[in-house]
């Protein structure tokens, strides 16, 4: 067993960076995509009068530290637009993450009973032994939000603008941080599986001409839905 964990970091570690920037996908045959395991891939619809309450002693909570940092790139990376940021920290479930990076789907990828976001953003957490955490949160359109603004701003090269603007992360995330967990997958080649989701139902505003900024990148880029094949669906208050 010893010499498993350090290939599941690497593992991980390849996927990750195979998420995070292997050029386009093609989002109109993913029957195409392969993956090595297919029995517990991401996304799903998150059915909520199915979700098991966690247990009451259960660690659950989601905290997030040093969430103004500094944006180190913006991106349009092939297949979704991409957020370089790395100082945020995470305490998931008592665990320890640091923020590898963030990006946006539209539609969004998970559906809460049947249902679409406008935009998704995937913020994908790092532990020190490779394991991921993703934490999805879901965007619809109503009152402009200034942080999003500011990563697109960046991503059209607006000036004057600083050299590194920062951003406020708790910005982007929804005040109630209740979320649906369960086991999944990368959602984009080479699908990897044993990725912790943390989805956040909650949704986050963002303008409608914001989320047409968005759209005029990607107006697909969600993987299809795909079948839960019987893994626990845990809803944390």
């Amino acid at each position: 067993m010893r010499a498993t964990f350090p290939l599941l970091a690497f593992t991980l570690t390849c996927a990750i960076t195979a998420h995070a920037g292997d050029g386009k996908i093609d989002y109109d045959h993913q029957e195409q995509w392969q993956a090595a395991h297919d029995k517990a891939q991401s996304p799903i619809d998150i059915v909520t009068r199915d979700a098991v309450p966690a247990a009451g002693n259960e660690p659950g909570a989601l905290k997030f530290t040093h969430t103004r940092a500094p944006v180190e790139a913006v991106v349009d990376n092939g297949h979704a637009v991409e957020v370089e940021t790395h100082a945020t920290q995470a305490t998931i479930r008592g665990r320890h993450f640091m923020l590898a990076q963030f990006h946006f789907h539209a539609q969004s990828e998970h559906t809460i009973d049947g249902r679409h976001y406008p935009l998704e953003g995937h913020f994908v957490f790092k532990a020190q032994d490779g394991r991921l955490a993703v934490v999805g949160v879901m965007y619809q359109a109503g009152a402009a939000n200034p942080q999003i603004q500011t990563l697109l701003d960046d991503l059209s090269h607006k000036t004057p603008a600083p050299a590194e603007p920062e951003i406020d992360i708790a910005g982007l995330l929804p005040r109630q941080r209740g979320y649906y967990h369960y086991l999944g997958s990368l959602t984009t080649p080479p699908l990897t599986e044993n990725v912790e989701w943390y989805v956040l139902p909650a949704p986050v505003t963002m303008s409608q001409q914001q989320i047409d900024a968005f759209l005029a990148h990607y107006r697909r880029n969600n993987r299809n839905i795909q079948p839960l094949n019987g893994r626990p669906l845990v809803h944390f208050q």
